[in-house]
This record gives structure tokens, C-alpha cells and sequence, in this order.
């Protein structure tokens, strides 16, 4: 799968993808309060950055940023504990891990803008 570089459409596409992996999920009340929370977070990383485009001012344009890059933090954040909660679920440990690892790339194209803006 090639990379998105449209970070809109490529953030629209993660939290797309955290919902359809959310689905799949075992049902357990600990996967509903987890999927629940990466669902928020996933969700948050492209809206903020859809605001940042859309900025009030420089002020607004790094908030929004820090923003967006917090929730992507958290998106890993929940996706691990979701890893380690089902750990004997390998029909979607390799998913887990492609969404763990495109919130930390996003994570630090979002860090790269913010140090650009310095």
C-alpha cells in the first residue's frame, strides 16, 4: 500500500481504518472502552489538523498542531493497550501494529510541521 501524501485524506484514512479495525475487535468491555477512546483520538488527529489549515492566525495555526499530534500520541497509546489486552488474538495483531505504527509516523510529520514553524 503506498503512502498517502495528502496528510488530510492520508489522516481521514487512519481513522477510517481505526473504525473498521474497532469493529473486528473481540467483544469485551475493556475493547469497547479502548475502541471507544482510539475511535475519539484517531478521529481528533485529522479534524485538528483540518483546523490548523483553516488557522486564525499563527498562534491558532501551532495549537492546532500541538493538537493533532497529542491525539496521535494517544492513538498509540490506546492501540497498544488494545495489543496487549488481546494478545492471543493474532487475527489482528498485524493490523494493531500497521495502526500503531502510521499514528507514530503521523506523530512525527506533525512534530516535523511544528519544528518547521519555529
Amino acid at each position: 500500500m503506498s503512502k498517502i501524501y495528502d496528510l488530510e485524506e492520508r489522516t481521514y484514512q487512519f481513522a477510517l481504518d481505526v473504525r473498521l479495525f474497532v469493529q473486528k475487535l473481540p467483544k469485551s468491555i475493556s475493547n469497547y472502552e479502548d475502541g471507544k477512546q482510539v475511535v475519539k483520538s484517531s478521529g481528533s488527529i485529522g479534524a485538528n489538523y483540518i483546523e490548523a489549515n483553516e488557522k486564525l492566525g499563527e498562534k491558532d495555526l501551532k495549537f492546532r498542531l500541538r493538537i493533532s499530534r497529542k491525539e496521535a500520541k494517544e492513538s498509540i497509546y490506546w492501540l497498544r493497550l488494545i495489543l496487549n489486552v488481546n494478545i492471543d488474538d493474532t487475527s489482528n495483531k498485524e493490523e494493531n501494529k500497521r495502526l500503531m505504527n502510521e499514528a507514530l509516523e503521523l506523530r512525527k510529520i506533525l512534530s516535523a510541521i511544528l519544528n518547521k514553524l519555529k
